[in-house]
């Protein structure tokens, strides 16, 4: 299908319409421990500076364009100086809608290009979108799936979801390595765990359908990541992923996940996580606890891994 492009070029996909915007790239910064306010990078200060294969990928729950206590126009500079400090090669974003995308295009430059469509159609609703180093990633092709019986149909809902599920992927050539992968990102329901249950098992099909390349999924999985957790298992057991924090031999302290703009709780429920297959190389892996004052960027924390992939 043809696709509406914001930006430089049109990529293919198979369901809805991607978008691709061009942004500045500012340096990465040197690592430094963090600090509160403009800071380096946190993934730098962990793991040293990425070598050149290193793929650094980052999956954030945005929280959407509030007003209010917490609203968007207060947490987008503190967003924009934690992206801008972290500079991911790749991000896997849940609950941004258009407007707030589109501040995020502005504040990251023409560095990064961003695929991904509204949860309703086009611009519709939250995105699962991906933004990407454009000078690190080339998109391949590209496309979405909604979480239903009917999953090429844009807003399909079903299983009893409390909202309109879906996933985002594109097919990948890093342009460093020449290698190819593919990045999947998704935001399971957040009430109904029969629906959490068949989108994964939805998802676990599509991933088998794809060519015989590594796979990076990232999301908000609304369910734990520990091995009672039906949706951790089903991804890290039939599915063959394996979870990348628990993987990397470098890792920052462990928090929930979720924060709702107060300090990090040690050792709390992770439901924001990146999976890969086998063969992809976890080298460390952060729960980015960046804020000004006590402005957070949003109310999950952002998490990051440092990847090789086969």
């Amino acid at each position: 299908m043809a696709l509406a492009v914001v930006g430089v070029q049109a990529i293919g996909g198979d369901a809805g319409k991607q978008q691709s915007a061009t942004r500045p790239a500012p340096p990465r910064a040197a690592a430094s421990p963090p600090v509160i306010g403009p800071a380096p990078s946190e993934l730098d200060a962990l793991a040293g500076p990425p070598g050149p294969a290193d793929l650094d990928v980052m999956t954030f729950n945005l929280r959407y364009a509030d007003v209010g206590p917490n609203s968007w126009a207060q947490r987008r500079p503190v967003m924009r100086s934690l992206l801008r400090a972290e500079r991911p090669d790749l991000i896997g974003t849940q609950e941004g809608l258009a407007a707030q995308l589109r501040d995020i295009d502005n504040d990251l430059g023409v560095g990064y290009d961003r695929i991904g469509v509204g949860r309703e159609g086009r611009d519709l609703g939250e995105h699962m979108a991906i933004f990407f180093d454009n000078a690190r990633l080339r998109p391949q092709k590209s496309g979405n799936f909604w979480l239903s019986e009917t999953p090429q149909v844009p807003g399909s809902i079903s299983w009893g979801s409390f909202r309109i599920r879906m996933v985002t992927w594109v097919l990948f050539t890093d342009l460093v390595t020449g290698r190819r992968f593919y990045a999947v990102n998704t935001h399971l329901d957040n009430i109904s765990e029969i629906a959490r249950r068949h989108g994964t098992r939805l998802i676990m099909d599509r991933l088998a359908t794809f060519d015989p390349l590594p796979v990076v999924l990232t999301g908000d999985f609304n369910s734990p990541a520990e091995p009672a957790g039906p949706i951790y298992r089903l991804l890290t057991g039939p599915a063959g992923l394996r979870d990348t924090w628990t993987a990397a031999p470098r890792r920052g302290p462990e928090y929930a996940t979720i924060h709702n703009y107060q300090p990090p709780v040690p050792g709390g429920e992770r439901v924001d996580w990146i999976l890969a297959t086998p063969g992809v190389t976890a080298v460390a892996a952060l729960m980015n606890t960046y804020r000004q004052g006590t402005q957070y960027p949003s109310d999950h924390l952002p998490v990051q891994a440092r990847l090789r992939l086969p």
